[in-house]
């Protein structure tokens, strides 16, 4: 009888050992957290306009020629080499009621070449679209403030990043005052003294070979 007792002993510890295997287990796997995908990366959300509003802008004005004198950019080809700027003169001249045919002359290589380019006019005063090869490329550009006969403060907005430009009539006729205020509009656009980027005011090209004529889009 004492054997018979030992038996059942023996049976009961061996299937209490192997349910409590087997709870182990399936616990286990139960437990263990499923691997987890990481969540998207939300787009980007990019104002659909940074540019401040141009207001009684009469494009008529703006056409002749304007000389580059500032340039507020963070351009990583303007951060790199924005020492080395050329003296550079943008020339506007009104080809049709929808569009605006544009000439800026700069050096390179210590060559003088001339950039052609079409800016459509907005039914917005002041509004202009350089089109890119795609339409998330195309640059906005906003005339922010001017006086015709002076200056001209001109924003460029591409792929939601923002370069100021400050125009004049001619290299002399720009006060302290006004270089002052480009500052201020251009730390408004979080871009101080670091980000401007003065370009000559002397050597500017002249006439151009029709070998050094080239379409094109700026970077910057």
């Amino acid at each position: 009888m004492a054997g018979v007792w030992r038996c059942m002993l023996a049976v009961l510890a061996l299937m209490c050992v192997c349910l409590w295997g087997l709870t182990e287990a399936v616990g286990g796997a139960v437990s263990r957290p499923r691997p987890q995908r990481r969540p998207r990366k939300k787009p980007k959300v990019v104002a659909d306009d940074l540019t401040p509003p141009a207001q009684n802008i009469d494009i008529q004005r703006m056409m002749g020629r304007w000389y580059l004198l500032n340039t507020a950019s963070k351009c990583s080809y303007l951060i790199n080499h924005g020492t080395k700027v050329e003296a550079t003169i943008m020339t506007l001249t009104h080809s049709s009621d929808q569009t605006l045919s544009v000439s800026t002359k700069t050096r390179h290589n210590h060559q003088c070449w001339e950039i052609l380019q079409i800016y459509d006019i907005s039914p917005t005063p002041g509004k202009l679209t350089l089109k890119g090869t795609r339409p998330e490329l195309n640059t906005e550009i906003a005339i922010g403030e001017t006086d015709y006969t002076n200056y001209a403060v001109m924003y460029y907005q591409k792929q939601g990043k923002i370069t100021v430009k400050l125009y004049g009539r001619s290299v002399d006729d720009l006060s302290e005052p006004m270089l002052t205020k480009f500052e201020q509009l251009a730390e408004k656009q979080n871009m101080g003294l670091a980000y401007l980027f003065p370009f000559p005011t002397y050597s500017h090209c002249g006439d151009v070979d029709q070998d050094h004529v080239i379409n094109c889009v700026p970077t910057c």
